[in-house]
């Protein structure tokens, strides 16, 4: 064999032996890799003079207090993290399931939460089994990225794809209170309303979302008054207002600004690309095909993170599931695997030592947005194919 042949030959190797091992050691291994992550991250937290390595969870778990305390959710509390509590009244409710328990246990069980729900999510899509544990090693950079920073991007992509499982199951009242719980989280979940109209069952899904919108809203009534919970909404609101023209994250737009000196009205950005996004769903008919509302899917996990304007490295799980799901469920072309591993190389990789050295990463990875270059292209690409099915159609 010629010497340049032999590592694409044991590349071609090592997949097709990762292709056959059992999924479940495989699903072992992601419950592992979320309470590891968790343990180090509380443990090396120990020398830390001020906060800790997992400040997210530590910004969810004393959100609770404040909520029973009649705080403010949403100023700064130094004395006991960084950064500001940026989620509903409701999530900071939720997050009493782990409030209660010592940070290390509370930080295991909730890595864990988030991982059990997307491999749980996983489990239900349409891949072939041969693919299936590719799809897992593609995602897993960006998995153990979103656990180190203990957020809740892990839970939110597979709490979509649940949504559209249900959705597929014509059981629409459990796949709206998915949809809304990821609102109630990060409030980019609305775009997954989309797929309502794909289904039949549209207007009981729409009817479903008004009751669990008005529920899990009020739920902090539970602990705070009618006068308190008002006010935190207001506050909130107020927070996201200020917070919308505060950067451009490492987002579709962000990569423009930085590169090409891009400008233009956020407002205006969003609302174009939601323009865009929604495009495809000319092709009625297609709404009957399970691949075109499964890329619908794709399509709404990709977005919410490149049109993000707060958009950050642990966001990306989304959207690499999101390609994960573009590329394992279809019968791909060799352009659709150059996109795909310049993905994987832009997206997950540059966040790692393993090709970009930590200098490099920090002065241009970041500020240049280079996670959100490919995701990007990705997405313009799964729109530009259902339009062209569009066309020829017409």
């Amino acid at each position: 064999m010629d010497k340049h042949q032999q590592p694409a030959k044991f590349f071609i190797n090592l997949g097709e032996k990762i292709s056959l091992l059992p999924v479940r050691y495989l699903f072992l291994f992601f419950l592992l890799m979320a309470a590891g992550i968790s343990c180090h991250a509380w443990f090396s937290s120990q020398d830390m003079e001020q906060w800790t390595r997992y400040n997210n969870f530590v910004i969810f778990k004393q959100s609770f207090f404040h909520l029973l305390h009649y705080q403010d959710l949403y100023t700064h509390y130094p004395a006991e993290h960084y950064d500001v509590y940026k989620y509903s009244p409701s999530f900071a409710l939720w997050m009493g399931l782990f409030a209660w328990l010592p940070d290390l246990p509370g930080l295991i069980l909730f890595n864990l939460l988030n991982m059990i729900v997307l491999l749980a999510a996983l489990r239900r899509l349409p891949v072939a089994k041969e693919r299936f544990n590719l799809l897992l090693l593609f995602i897993l950079i960006e998995t153990m990225i979103s656990l180190t920073s203990s957020q809740t991007n892990v839970l939110i992509a597979g709490l979509l794809i649940l949504a559209w499982h249900l959705l597929e199951n014509d059981r629409p009242w459990w796949a709206a209170l998915l949809i809304v719980v990821t609102v109630y989280i990060k409030l980019f979940g609305v775009v997954a309303f989309a797929l309502f109209l794909l289904y039949p069952s549209r207007w009981k899904a729409a009817i479903a979302t008004l009751c669990w919108l008005i529920v899990l809203g009020l739920m902090p009534l539970l602990v705070v008054s009618p006068a308190q919970l008002q006010f935190l909404y207001k506050s909130w609101g107020d927070l996201l207002t200020a917070d919308h023209g505060a950067s451009y994250g490492v987002s579709l737009y962000g990569w423009w600004h930085t590169w090409f000196g891009f400008d233009m009205n956020k407002q205006v950005f969003v609302l174009l690309g939601a323009g865009l996004f929604c495009l495809p769903l000319l092709r009625v008919r297609a709404w009957r095909q399970p691949l075109f509302r499964l890329l619908m899917l794709a399509s709404v996990l990709i977005w919410v993170v490149i049109f993000n304007h707060k958009g950050e490295s642990p966001t990306y799980i989304i959207a690499m599931t999101g390609i994960a799901i573009w590329y394992f469920t279809q019968r791909p072309g060799g352009f659709h695997l150059v996109l795909l591993l310049l993905a994987l190389v832009c997206t997950s990789f540059s966040s790692t030592d393993l090709i970009f050295p930590y200098k490099l990463a920090r002065t241009y990875v970041e500020p240049y947005a280079v996670k959100a270059v490919f995701c990007s292209v990705i997405w313009f690409v799964l729109i530009a194919e259902q339009l062209k099915q569009l066309i020829i159609k017409n």
